[in-house]
């Protein structure tokens, strides 16, 4: 059985395209050209993963990441946004989206994104529980607390945060960080890394402007605090 992408984008060109190159390639493609729509498709049937645009008429994308995460709604996003300010992808990113796409984009580079998450998302790990106070991972249930609370975190924040805890108090370079986390056959860059950071400490850190817990290595890295105080 194909793998189903279900594409939500306004434009049509760029959804037919979609259509076209993702079926190309193997993929069963489901569209919906606007938010209402593709929510509807989600709650109908869960696809494999979703090419959402933020820019939607009605439910923009960022509402649509936010109501499929609050549902509990776990099936991978990738955002495609034509603005190319960092807030946008933060935002995204913070509200559940997995990656980010900026238009205008080549095919090929989004399936090759849709290809690296997808393989992500199908990846289990040996090892049942992480922790390094104030957090902890469950690895086979896919499953983040803080002091208990649960958090809620897309795929790709949840495999940079069980990199860093499974070495706490050493620096993971940003070049680890793309070869471990979105594979050596996608081009991403070390501002990819620094942005799923930003949106990671949104959802971990006590104070954002003054992170305890995933601490910058200046032109290097990152590393997980081993004594963060107040765990």
């Amino acid at each position: 059985m194909s793998t189903r992408i279900l594409v939500v984008e306004d434009e049509p060109g760029i959804r037919l395209a979609l259509k076209d190159e993702l079926e190309f390639e193997g993929f069963d493609v489901e569209l919906a050209e606007d938010g209402a729509t593709g929510l509807a498709a989600v709650l109908r049937s869960e696809p494999a993963l979703i090419v959402l645009d933020l820019m939607l008429p009605g439910r923009n994308g960022f509402q649509i990441c936010q109501e499929l995460r609050h549902r509990g709604i776990r099936t991978p996003i990738i955002v495609l946004t034509a603005r190319n300010e960092e807030v946008d992808k933060v935002r995204g990113l913070a509200l559940g989206a997995d990656d980010y796409v900026t238009k205008p984009f080549s095919l090929a580079e989004l399936v090759a994104r849709i290809r690296a998450v997808l393989r992500r998302s199908q990846t289990h790990d040996d090892r049942d529980v992480v922790e390094v106070p104030p957090i902890k991972l469950d690895l086979r249930k896919h499953c983040a607390f803080k002091r208990d609370v649960a958090l809620q975190l897309t795929d790709t924040e949840f495999r940079m945060l069980a990199l860093l805890l499974t070495r706490p108090g050493e620096v993971i370079t940003r070049d680890e960080f793309l070869k471990q986390i979105w594979g050596e056959d996608v081009y991403v860059t070390h501002r990819t890394v620094d942005t799923h950071v930003a949106a990671l400490r949104k959802k971990i850190e006590d104070d954002v402007e003054h992170p305890a817990c995933i601490q910058s290595v200046r032109n290097v890295g990152y590393r997980f605090n081993e004594n963060v105080t107040g765990s």
